[in-house]
């Protein structure tokens, strides 16, 4: 066969394209969907603007926190107090105030233990007797007045009535709240604790009240947290103080002030080691677990403070019995970072957590390079209880992970360091745009990760991982991806995964081609860094940054469940010579649509790869074009590589029956 050569065929202007028309055949599939103006995203504004980008009066509140919390292994609980200091730069006075309780998800009353189905508990809420928030007081200052104000607690809100509007474009307030929970063993998934051998691994996240975010699109943001449906939160500084017994470690998120405190000698001298590393440096080694001399001499508690900067949240871990080590991230700019990694020494391996550290350093590394600069000092990845789960400079993994998987799970708890917490989306109401793109991330690093190491593993080819790339699964699924988190289907909503990274890959391998939408994600990622993008925002950015208008893709992949079923129906000669060309028959049979690739092989082996782009579809589902042939038609095959989700494929093949 020849080398393969591809075309790419324009609808105007090349003479030996001949197309017709035969009209809209089949009723699943109608251009006026498509082609009608009707669906449009919403029009820009002075805060959003059409191109995708904040616009010149965009705005967002800002809430920056200081934290006292102790660790009791006496009563599995966390007590504390947060002082909440809230920046009101939006146009409005606020009257009230609204916080996330997360904490109260564990309620027996709870909106998530009454909507959870029978026989069914995916976010261990269940039997949680003493669960949720205890809030013992909550003080407000304004103005240099502090006064008690008595809150409006409903499930997993709380709303703080306030004495005194806080005004527009800049007015501050400060909110005091001391509060107390339980630390359930699962956590929803995304906290909990794990007894090991050498002790237990608390891994602490939803631990302090939150503020809601109020923003331009639809004022304060109060969907309850249920399980399924993540969070959304404001941007601001963190100053936050862990108490806990001396011969624990905690690992937080952010940068620790106090090390000379908390730390041996030893262990600040390994740390500075691991900072000029490329591989992994043993902080605290297996023979070291438990050992006086790997603590300072205390007895009682010790304090850890911790602090950083321009986050939406903060995380921590902490036990007594953890491997730790570390190495260096290096970053674009020429600024270095620090990998760690935390884990059971029954986690240790060559092919297990042992390379935790490497995956971590070189998937900050990989998004780094090609999506936005990681924006602070420290990542740590800590094995325990909890399948996976990411907060800023912190990720929760399981310590059971081997392999491939492994792998897979690091570098895509630590890609959610760019998508939601460097593009602060709102993960409450669509899931997609978090988990979605950040699973399209996940894919490119598989491809740049150690010479492909893993891109030939069992666990990726055959689609052992929740987001495969070629999933035709995630087409036969009932709910449309804006469907609202919590009410997307259980047992499908890993279609918010791999049906949106799916879609992408789609515009960049098929419809757009990988350098303008390279370009475009890259410009949408850098405009929206530590601000609140809307999907439309995303539909905007890409369309205007790739130079596309990809409003009929963003409506049947984002909005619908309709399928896509391209089918070769007919090859014919004009006056039954091939010399003089082949007219060459296809038919949309589904509802969807896309471009379409063929390879056309001919009985004296020249081989043609043609694509045709999705205008051929304006008019109706059929399409007729003349293809340039010398001899007859030997096959035509319709996505030879099978890059597209077609739900039949039996009707993707002509041959020339002779």
């Amino acid at each position: 066969m020849k080398k393969t050569a591809l075309l790419f065929i324009q609808l105007l202007g090349m003479g030996f394209l001949f197309a017709q028309n035969a009209g809209h055949t089949d009723a699943s599939y109608d251009p006026h969907n498509f082609f009608t103006q009707g669906f449009n995203p919403p029009a820009g504004n002075a805060y959003r603007s059409a191109n995708g980008a904040p616009g010149p009066l965009y705005w967002q509140n800002s809430a920056s926190y200081l934290i006292h919390a102790a660790l009791s292994e006496k009563d599995t609980a966390i007590t504390g107090d947060v002082t909440i200091t809230y920046t009101n730069n939006s146009p409005d006075k606020l009257d009230y105030l609204w916080l996330q309780l997360d904490q109260n998800i564990f309620d027996p009353a709870s909106r998530s233990v009454a909507a959870t189905p029978f026989a069914g508990d995916a976010f261990g809420v269940l039997g949680n007797k003493n669960g949720g928030y205890h809030i013992s007081g909550v003080t407000i200052t304004y103005h240099g007045k502090s006064y008690k104000v008595q809150p409006v607690i409903n499930d997993t809100r709380m709303q703080l009535r306030l004495t005194n509007p806080i005004l527009a474009k800049g007015d501050l307030i400060q909110v005091k709240l001391d509060y107390s929970f339980v630390i359930p063993a699962n956590g929803a998934g995304r906290f909990g604790r794990l007894y090991t051998k050498t002790g237990v691994v608390y891994q602490i996240a939803q631990w302090f009240p939150r503020m809601c975010v109020y923003d331009d699109v639809e004022g304060w943001n109060t969907l309850p947290y249920i399980g399924q449906g993540e969070f959304y939160c404001d941007y601001g500084n963190y100053e936050y103080y862990i108490t806990a017994p001396s011969e624990m470690i905690i690992y937080g998120s952010g940068d620790l002030q106090n090390a000379s405190e908390v730390l041996t000698a030893l262990q600040i001298k390994r740390l500075a080691a691991a900072a000029k590393s490329e591989q992994a440096v043993t902080i605290i080694g297996a023979d070291e677990i438990g050992k006086p001399a790997m603590r300072p001499v205390v007895k009682g508690d010790l304090t850890w403070h911790f602090s950083m900067k321009n986050t939406r949240d903060v995380a921590f871990s902490a036990g007594r019995g953890m491997i730790w080590d570390a190495a260096k991230i290096n970053l674009p700019s020429g600024r270095k970072a620090m990998a760690m990694s935390a884990y059971p020494p029954e986690s240790m391996g060559d092919t297990a957590w042992t390379r935790s550290t490497e995956y971590l350093k070189k998937s900050i590394e990989i998004y780094s390079n090609n999506y936005f600069e990681y924006p602070w000092n420290t990542a740590v990845s800590v094995g325990g209880a909890i399948g996976g789960m990411e907060y800023p400079g912190m990720i929760f993994n399981d310590y059971r992970e081997v392999k491939a998987r492994l792998w897979f799970l690091i570098s895509h708890e630590i890609g959610h360091n760019w998508y939601p917490m460097i593009v602060g989306n709102n993960e409450r109401k669509y899931m997609w745009q978090d988990e979605g793109l950040n699973t399209y991330i996940n894919y490119r690093a598989n491809e740049l990760f150690n010479n492909k190491e893993y891109v030939t593993d069992p666990a990726y080819l055959k689609k052992d991982f929740f987001a495969s790339l070629d999933d035709h699964d995630f087409m036969t699924y009932k709910d449309p991806l804006m469907t609202v988190s919590d009410a997307m289907d259980v047992d499908q909503h890993y279609q918010f995964y791999g049906k949106t990274a799916y879609g992408l890959n789609l515009l960049r391998d098929v419809v757009v081609g990988k350098d303008r939408f390279d370009y475009a994600f890259r410009k949408y990622t850098e405009a929206w860094a530590f601000k609140h993008p809307t999907p439309y925002d995303f539909f905007h950015s890409i369309n205007s940054a790739a130079g596309e208008d990809l409003n009929w893709f963003w409506k049947a992949w984002f909005f619908t469940t309709w399928k896509l079923d391209q089918a070769v129906t007919t090859v014919t000669y004009p006056d039954n010579d091939p010399t003089k060309g082949a007219l060459i028959s296809i038919e949309n049979k589904g509802k969807m649509i896309l471009p379409v690739i063929l390879l056309v092989i001919q009985d004296n082996g020249k081989a043609d790869t043609l694509k045709l782009p999705v205008e051929i579809w304006q008019r109706g589902g059929t399409w007729t074009f003349k293809y340039a042939s010398t001899s007859r038609i030997d096959k035509v095959i319709l996505d030879p590589e099978h890059l597209m989700p077609d739900v039949d494929r039996s009707n993707n093949e002509w041959t020339n029956s002779k």
